[in-house]
């Protein structure tokens, strides 16, 4: 089962992207999450050939296929704006990311859906969210838009399972579309995956309302908050309060086999530990 799962990180592309894979490598990576620019900004020079090239040519050297590398979208981005002219911001930004996804060969672009700002219904805001998805994906080929469901904090949409269907069920090409489930997210939502009765019947929902089929990827954190807190903060493995357990389960889970698995816990120096400790806890 080991090498039927692909463990990594959401590693730094200082420097160009081509760095990325060279990075995840030194951790003992199968998989890796990157920003393509900078998440912290709208809009970033374009990739150049030599960016390109490099981070082709590295992640052929280390082994990287594009079904295990899951970029993240900028933290910016509100596909459900309400305001129009942000609206139209986000969308351009987005279709961007999507491009250099393109650019790239890699195949997932993984998103927080959007935040309605107290100024729409969520059914709103996840209608313009789907737009903004159909937009992104006319302009584009090959990339599949992998949508990260949410703790739920302040008027973000996408912390219920049915948020997710919502979205899915109004995009057009079914097959450019899939989710991304954090594992603290997932808890903070009110999701309780911590117990192994709340594990199976967290798993049984999804696949009844979403589906198994549209899971790309996973996002592995531990927990600050409390459960149902729609509180987003993550903690190293085993050191918050989801504790060793749920990670042993999802560690021994076929259904999260061949598809990246990625640590955004908050403490760099330890990815190399924690990815060593979870592949120790496959077959225990």
């Amino acid at each position: 089962m080991k090498d039927k799962k692909y463990i990594g990180a959401h590693v730094s592309a200082s420097g160009g992207v081509e760095n990325a894979p060279v990075n995840a490598h030194e951790i003992g990576a199968k998989a890796f999450a990157l920003f393509t620019k900078n998440q912290k900004q709208w809009f970033s020079k374009a990739l150049t050939e030599e960016n390109i090239n490099g981070f082709k040519e590295n992640c052929e050297k280390y082994g990287y296929t594009a079904e295990h590398i899951m970029p993240h979208d900028s933290y910016l981005i509100n596909l459900g704006n309400p305001v129009p002219e942000n609206l139209k911001k986000s969308r351009s930004a987005f279709l961007d990311e999507m491009k250099r996804c393109e650019q790239l060969g890699i195949n997932l672009l993984n998103f927080h859906p959007g935040a309605h700002l107290k100024q729409i219904t969520e059914d709103e805001c996840l209608d313009k969210i789907a737009e903004s998805i159909n937009m992104a994906l006319d302009k584009t080929k090959g990339v599949v838009a992998v949508i990260e469901n949410t703790a739920g904090q302040g008027s973000n949409v996408g912390y219920k399972f049915e948020h997710l269907a919502h979205i899915i069920d109004k995009v057009e090409d079914k097959s450019r579309i899939g989710v991304c489930l954090d594992t603290c997210h997932t808890y903070s939502a009110g999701y309780d995956i911590k117990t192994e009765d709340g594990y199976k019947k967290t798993f049984q929902d999804f696949e009844k309302i979403v589906g198994f089929n549209y899971l790309k990827g996973i996002h592995l954190n531990d927990t600050k908050k409390e459960f149902a807190s729609r509180v987003d903060r993550h903690d190293s493995i085993g050191k918050g309060l989801l504790g060793e357990e749920v990670f042993k389960r999802l560690m021994n889970d076929s259904r999260f086999d061949h598809m990246p698995i990625i640590l955004e816990t908050p403490d760099d120096s330890l990815w190399e530990e924690e990815i060593k400790s979870l592949y120790g806890m496959i077959g225990v």
